[in-house]
């Protein structure tokens, strides 16, 4: 079925309550409470949690003492996608002015006017991008399905025949099982969040000089990167793969067998002088070949769906002549177009402001405040059709802070700004814009579960803004905090995403960039290209460590065996409907697809489950709790519970099934 034409869960005619007082107040605190445990998160491991699921979680338990409708707790929902957005584009950034010594300590003005023009600016990017992402594409939205099965089957709405109901005790079990699981490994420290090894393959000459050859493998035992693999199919989580091959496999061992196995540095010095090294050549090193290849391939991919952003524009245009279009559907109702560019345009002030205040450069900050402008469109289009593709927690926000900070720092190189001035100016553009991509995409996967629920996309965007307004007033706070507690930058809170935007800054203006490994990845795009594959999935799977694309091609596989056996069952029926009708669907649920909505749910929980214990747990280490069994922990019982989950997620989706062939 046609996105155009997608029957919500809530139908389009009818009217519910949806942007309440009490669904705005819920949102704006699940922003701050889960902005601040994602900014500790970040700074302490270098990623964030996606706050779609804990977020969707949160705010039914919070609101369910006021029965709230499903369209509030998805209203809540964008309040805490907001406070995670924030807080990633800020740690990722913001830190490395105090890494290069621009700041002695975090300037709070500073950074909630950073944060909030960044905010605004990927709320208002959105508007005409949800309609070229989330209506006409086929972007799975991995966390947009969870987020609207989980919400379609706790809150609900139309009673479901009991024939073809499923069960939302798969929801829970699946939660249940990722978050003890997520305890034991990070709190209790039962199982080893990695499992990893290197083996060695001799000793060779290679220009004079013997070197040890080394290959690396492992997995992160994670239930809810099964998950997210089982939800975005075979295809894509073998694309994810096939990146991490090209990187892990067989990039690293071979500058390896050419250079040796180098001393571990920075944030790579605690996993030993083996893994730690042949991290430290992927992070100095091949990760430069993703970041090369997901340049080419993001801005590839605008151009791809170049057709939908010219539609948008033109609807733009027409709403901007008619006015308020008063005939549109409920849900498709957006912010008035002609409010939104009128905002865009006028963003350039504050921007320029603040970069004047900041560099004290009039010509400069007009080129840049102009140019931040368009760079934020691409960041956001780049962010939601990543976050579309692979889901808002594999979704490399950093990546794409990596192209804009390459292409920021090229120009400022060009106006000749090579000092710690051009670099710190370099950071605070890149902040803007990250934050800008950031917020674009996780509210486009918050679209697309509202497109899935019914829920009105102008009032989603209406409560975007208030958390972002909420969370950019305190995340200054929050990270100074941080930072007089643990200092940033060291082994309490190593800001391992800031030190990476750091190098890259003074690579390129202290002209010590490694270029050809840039280059090399543009060219593999290039190739992609031309054979006709996709190009983000691959660049995806170079640039996030190996160990990550291991769980989510497994994921993949499972969902690949699943459809076989229903294919061989049931046969391919051409009336097959997708996940996102699956994943709201209550009535009339026929076998094959109760099987496979049975599955979303379970992969749902499994999500929802880590997500949400990732946030507790972060907020025990903030409290100074440590729950710890073990030194330690043993590699092998991870791995046996996690392969359990996986054995788990084959069988459930598909065991009715396999009951009603016995009898």
């Amino acid at each position: 079925m046609s996105r155009e034409n997608f029957k919500s869960f809530i139908p389009a005619d009818k009217t519910i309550p949806e942007l309440t007082i009490k669904a705005i107040l819920v949102g704006v605190f699940l922003a701050v409470v889960l902005g601040a445990a994602n900014a500790y998160l970040g700074l302490y491991a270098g990623m964030t949690v996606s706050a779609i699921i804990p977020g969707a979680v949160l705010a039914l338990a919070l609101m369910k003492p006021f029965k709230p409708t499903i369209l509030e707790v998805n209203i809540a929902t964008m309040g805490a996608s907001a406070g995670e957005c924030i807080a990633a584009g800020v740690i990722f950034t913001i830190p490395a002015l105090i890494l290069l010594d621009v700041w002695t300590e975090i300037n709070y003005l500073q950074t909630t006017f950073i944060s909030l023009i960044g905010g605004l600016l990927g709320v208002l990017w959105m508007v005409p991008l949800r309609r070229a992402l989330v209506v006409k594409t086929d972007l799975p939205f991995p966390e947009g399905i969870a987020v609207a099965a989980v919400l379609t089957t706790t809150v609900g709405g139309e009673k479901s025949d009991k024939k073809s109901e499923v069960s939302s005790i798969w929801l829970a079990i699946g939660a249940i099982i990722a978050a003890l699981f997520k305890f034991g490994q990070i709190s209790l420290n039962i199982f080893r969040g990695t499992i990893d090894g290197m083996v060695s393959i001799g000793k060779y000459a290679i220009l004079g000089k013997e070197h040890e050859g080394w290959f690396y493998g492992g997995t992160v035992t994670s239930p809810a990167l099964l998950g997210v693999g089982w939800i975005i199919g075979p295809k894509i989580s073998s694309y994810v793969l096939v990146g991490g091959l090209i990187g892990w496999v067989i990039i690293a061992p071979l500058l390896i067998l050419a250079s040796g196995l180098p001393f571990p540095v920075g944030e790579y010095a605690d996993l030993g002088p083996l893994i730690g090294g042949f991290y430290t050549i992927w992070g100095e090193q091949v990760r430069y070949i993703g970041v090369g290849a997901m340049l080419v391939g993001g801005l590839w991919a605008v151009y791809s769906i170049r057709a939908n952003l010219v539609d948008s524009v033109k609807e733009a245009v027409l709403g901007i002549k008619a006015g308020a279009v008063k005939t549109k559907k409920r849900t498709e109702q957006d912010l008035s177009y002609k409010l939104i560019f009128i905002s865009i345009g006028l963003m350039i002030i504050p921007i320029f402001v603040l970069y004047q205040w900041l560099s004290g450069s009039i010509e400069i900050s007009i080129i840049m405040a102009v140019l931040t402008i368009f760079l934020a469109f691409i960041a956001s289009a780049l962010a939601g059709y990543l976050t579309g593709l692979v889901g808002s927690s594999n979704c490399p926000i950093s990546g794409v802070t990596v192209t804009i900070l390459l292409i920021v720092s090229l120009i400022m190189l060009g106006f000749g700004a090579t000092g710690l001035e051009g670099m710190a100016i370099v950071i605070f553009i890149s902040a803007v814009i990250c934050i800008g991509g950031s917020v674009s995409g996780d509210l486009l996967q918050t679209m697309a579960s509202g497109q899935m629920i019914g829920a009105t996309p102008k009032k989603l965007q209406v409560s975007m803004i208030f958390g972002v307004l909420a969370i950019s007033g305190v995340i200054g706070v929050i990270i100074g905090v941080l930072h007089e507690a643990f200092t940033i930058g060291s082994q309490s809170l190593p800001a391992p995403q800031a030190f990476l935007m750091k190098g890259i800054v003074q690579g390129i203006l202290g002209g010590e960039m490694l270029w050809p490994y840039v280059i090399a990845g543009a060219v593999l795009a290039f190739v992609l290209i031309l054979i006709d594959l996709p190009v983000l999935p691959v660049a995806i799977g170079i640039y996030l460590p190996f160990t990550l694309s291991v769980p989510i091609f497994a994921g993949g596989s499972i969902r690949y065996l699943t459809d076989n056996f229903l294919k061989k069952k049931y046969g391919s029926a051409e009336e097959e409907i997708s996940d996102w009708e699956l994943a709201i669907k209550q009535t009339g649920v026929k076998p094959k697809e109760k099987a496979i909505r049975t599955g979303l749910l379970f992969t749902a929980g499994l999500v929802a489950g880590e997500a949400l214990m990732g946030v507790v747990v972060a907020v025990l280490v903030v409290l100074g709790i440590n729950l710890a069994l073990m030194e330690t922990a043993s590699w092998w019982p991870g791995l046996l519970v996690l392969a359990y989950v996986g054995l788990l997620l084959a069988y459930i989706p598909i065991r009715e099934i396999l009951f009603s062939k016995r009898n």
